[in-house]
Formats: C-alpha cells, structure tokens, sequence
C-alpha cells in the first residue's frame, strides 16, 4: 500500500520538476537578454585623419660630399731671386692677371738688354751680306767675278739668318724670364694666407708654395654614390637630363644651395662599390667653401601622377605594411605596398587618391573599428600641394 503511494507521488513530482526547471531557465535566458540589451555599445576611437591623393613625388639619392673648387692653383717661383713685394692681402678675392708676387728682375733685364744688342749686331751682319750678295750677282752676269765667290756669299747669308733665328730666340727667353718675376694671378678666386714674405729669395728649383688660388665661382661638390645606382643616372644623363642636387649643411636641415650634375667618375671604387659624382654650383652668394663638407640629396626621377598618404599613416607588421581605411566611420584594414618616400609623403599602391585613412591611435584600432575622425580630413589637390 505504502510502495504504490510512493510510486503515485513520484509520478506527480517529476512533472513538477521539470516545469519549474524549464520556467527558471526561460526566466534567466530572458533576463540575460535584457541586460544585454540595457548594456551600452562599445564606444567608437577618436581618429585623426589624412587623405590620400594624387600627385608627384622626387626620387633622391643621398651622399657625403665635399666641397672642391674647379680650380685651385699653388704657385711657386719659376725664376730664382729676391721677392720684393707681396702685393696681395690674404682672403682678398682676385681677378685673373692680378699682380701676386714680384721678384727682383734686374738681373734678367740685364741678360735681356745683351741678348738684344747681339740681335741688332748680328741683324746688321745679315743685311751688310745681303747687300754683298746683291752686288755679287749683278757682276756674276758679267762674268766679273767667279761663280765660287757667289756660291760662297748666299752660304754666308743663310748662316747668318739661322745666327738671327738663335739670337731671336736668346732674346725672347730672356724676356720670359723678366716677365717670370712678376707672379699674376692665372685665374680668378680667393687667395690663401701668405707663404712668403718681401726678401726672402725663393729658387726656380724649388718646390716650396708661394701662393694658393682657389676659385669659388663657380664650384663644384664630390660625392659619392652606390654603384647599383649608376644605370638609373645614367640612363637620365644619356637622355641629356638635368638632375638637380641640393646640398644641405652638417645637420641636413638648412638647404646650402643647389645646382645640376656634371658627370660620374669614369671608374667605381672597388673597396667601397662606390663612384664618384660632381656637381656644379654657380655660388653667387660663395656660401659654399672649399673642402667644406655637406650633405647632397640628388635627384634621379621624378614619380609623376602617383598616390601619395602621410608616411605616419602607414603602420608596419613584420614585412607586411598597412593602413586603416575609414569608410562610413568604420575603419578597415587595408594591405597597402609603399614605395619612395620625400617630405614626409609616401607613394604607396593599394588605395586611391580621395581616400582617407587612420593617421592615429593606432594601438587602439582594429580591422572593422568604429571611429570618430577628430579632425577634417583636407582636400588636396593633383600636384601634391594642400588646397588653401
């Protein structure tokens, strides 16, 4: 009696059960969707933005060089004797033919003055036996004098012209010599400190420097480049191009001056897989100063019509580079390859001109993050230049 009751109640409970078990879990699901529901979204990252536009942007090489004149000249004495006066001042600009240097010359005007008297004397021989000749001929018609006293008078008048020619050339090297001991600038440029002093005899022989002229109009900067560069210079330089070098001061901030290549070296340094190049700078305002060192950038290409975005845009993971493309206030990931960089503008591919991307927080971004872009993002125009 007391077992089928117990079965009577089991049967009853377990309904029981199962419907309240089914209610409480109804209740908590429902509960857990209204918190849900109550619960505030995910607020969206404040970005600052920059588009990205078409424009051209220079392909550059940058290198150490060095300032070198065109020209330099180290003069030194070529007659030997007692300087007199020094009339240049040191740091003083000179134009060619300047007087420098004068050198005692009156040991050579004295040579020059007996040279030239030998001239004259051996002139008037020349022409007494000329004027014999003359005669002679006129009696040899006649048959009044033998033919060997002719013969013998033109043998005489051509010894004495190549005397003259001997004697002409005694006088001219004597001259040169007069003209030795008056040092002139040979070209235009800026003078050195003085070397030598009035009455100190200085030697033909000698090797000692006198003087130093460096020309600082125009100049030219050495520098060196890579040797896997040297086909894409010279294939601009074989299409008669003019690529344009600027140089900058040892910090690379202050641009120095700027001017064009001339040409590259005509052999590659094999220790350091190097060449040399120079370029010319007219230095008008002689900012740029011999063995002066500075930093060139030259300019091999210009890129034109790319897309270009801020450098500071593009975001690196291991080798792959990226950006975060903002489209309806959403930012997506986007695989982007860059290329040249110049004045803080990247070429890249994989996005268009007009698009914007994330410029920051950076580390708060992910791939399909709701954004809110702090700044305007501003317009810019096909050259590459911001729109006023």
């Amino acid at each position: 009696m007391a077992s089928s009751f117990r079965r009577r109640s089991s049967f009853v409970l377990i309904p029981v059960l199962v419907a309240l078990g089914l209610y409480f879990g109804w209740r908590y699901f429902d509960a857990g969707r209204e918190t849900a529901a109550l619960a505030p979204a995910a607020p969206a990252i404040s970005i600052t933005s920059t588009t990205a536009h078409k424009g051209d942007i220079g392909v550059y090489l940058d290198a150490i060089g060095t300032v070198t004149p065109q020209y330099t000249v180290s003069i030194t004495s070529q007659v030997t004797g007692q300087v007199v006066a020094v009339p240049f001042k040191e740091g003083q600009t000179v134009r060619k033919g300047d007087a420098l240097i004068e050198i005692n010359s009156a040991p050579y005007r004295a040579t020059l003055l007996q040279a030239q008297g030998v001239l004259e004397r051996d002139q008037n021989l020349l022409a007494q036996a000329q004027m014999d000749l003359e005669r002679y001929r006129l009696l040899s018609v006649t048959k009044a004098i033998a033919k060997q006293i002719l013969d013998d008078q033109e043998k005489l008048v051509l010894q004495l012209q190549g005397t003259l020619k001997n004697d002409q050339g005694a006088v001219d090297y004597d001259q040169i010599q007069v003209d030795f001991c008056l040092i002139a600038a040979p070209i235009a440029g800026l003078m050195g400190l003085r070397l030598v002093d009035p009455g100190n005899v200085v030697q033909s022989t000698g090797t000692v420097t006198l003087a130093v002229v460096a020309q600082l109009q125009p100049i030219t900067v050495i520098f060196t480049i890579p040797e896997d560069n040297i086909g894409s210079i010279q294939a601009r330089l074989r299409m008669n191009a003019t690529l344009s070098v600027d140089v900058y001061d040892r910090t690379a901030q202050t641009k120095i001056a700027s001017g064009q290549l001339l040409t590259l070296d005509n052999q590659i340094d094999t220790t350091t897989g190097t060449i040399k190049a120079r370029a010319l700078f007219d230095n008008a305002n002689e900012a740029l100063f011999p063995n002066q060192f500075v930093n060139a950038r030259l300019l091999v290409n210009t890129l034109q019509g790319v897309t270009l975005v801020s450098a500071s845009a593009i975001q690196q993971n291991g080798q792959a580079s990226f950006v975060y493309l903002v489209q309806s206030n959403i930012a997506h990931l986007r695989s982007v390859k860059p290329g040249v960089t110049e004045g803080g503008m990247t070429q890249v591919d994989g996005i268009n001109p007009g698009d914007i991307v994330a410029d920051s927080s950076f580390d708060k971004l992910q791939d399909n993050t709701a954004v809110v872009i702090a700044n305007k993002p501003v317009a810019e125009n096909t050259s590459g230049s911001k729109a006023q």
